[in-house]
């Protein structure tokens, strides 16, 4: 696909992996509607830093915990900048919840935005592509997920159910909508107090990545090739290779 002139929509796009995506989509062409909840500052700077190049987007605000307002969300983006041809859900909600403390509120929050979101996203802008004939679907899960640590039980349940729903997706909306998944490894800092160190000695690459590795394959699979659907591009320096090694982790 030919992201020129194309319109998408990447949730969670004010910070981190999600603002790099939203620019280089941009840069790639693509009229990109920025998600944010919260942080409206740093979505109104990733607006800001599209347009200096030349680039269109807009910021959207929702909570994706929310139903209503995850649909609410994808009318908005719609009514303001037209079909949407690609989506990439980004956001997620990442934080240690030991099974000691763990209530169904908590594992329902974590549900709601990691997979609800994305399954209505899906559903919902994901039949209007196939309508009009072509669209593409990134999500956006993780290669350490399953199975899940014991700390982050929802979170890695959640994530899981994202690669079956992106399997099952890719059979529902074939032919004309192709979805797919990326699982993104150590590219930034650890922000749940992990020691980065301990994070590389499970990596055989021996080092962290770089945003840039993942949005490299979620461009391969949006615009470098139309015969792949259903299937995880794994960008993690090795490190799903962890569980099953012995010698160096």
């Amino acid at each position: 696909m030919n992201l020129t002139g194309r319109t998408a929509l990447v949730t969670g796009a004010a910070r981190r992996l999600g603002r790099a995506i939203a620019e280089d989509l941009a840069d790639a062409g693509a009229t990109v509607a920025v998600h944010f909840h919260h942080s409206s500052t740093d979505a109104a700077a990733v607006v800001d830093a599209i347009r200096s190049r030349g680039g269109t987007a807009e910021a959207f605000a929702a909570d994706l915990g929310d139903a209503a307002a995850v649909a609410r969300l994808a009318a908005d983006v719609e009514t303001t900048l037209g079909p949407v041809d690609v989506l990439v859900n980004n956001a997620s909600v990442f934080a240690p919840t030991p099974l000691a403390t763990l209530d169904l509120a908590t594992w329902n929050d974590v549900m709601a935005v990691n997979l609800h979101a994305p399954y209505l996203l899906a559903i919902t802008l994901g039949r209007a592509m196939r309508d009009r004939g072509a669209g593409k679907i990134v999500n956006l899960t993780d290669a350490t997920a399953d199975p899940p640590a014991p700390d982050y039980l929802p979170y890695g349940v959640s994530k899981a159910a994202l690669g079956a729903l992106t399997r099952g997706l890719a059979r529902a909306l074939a032919p004309h909508v192709h979805v797919k998944a990326v699982p993104p490894g150590p590219v930034l800092e650890p922000i749940d107090g992990s020691s980065l160190d301990a994070v590389l000695r499970r990596t055989p690459l021996g080092r962290v990545g770089a945003p840039a590795d993942i949005v490299a394959a979620v461009l391969f699979l949006l615009e470098g090739s139309d015969f792949v659907t259903g299937t995880t591009v794994v960008v993690d320096g090795g490190r799903a290779l962890a569980s099953s090694c012995t010698a160096w982790c």
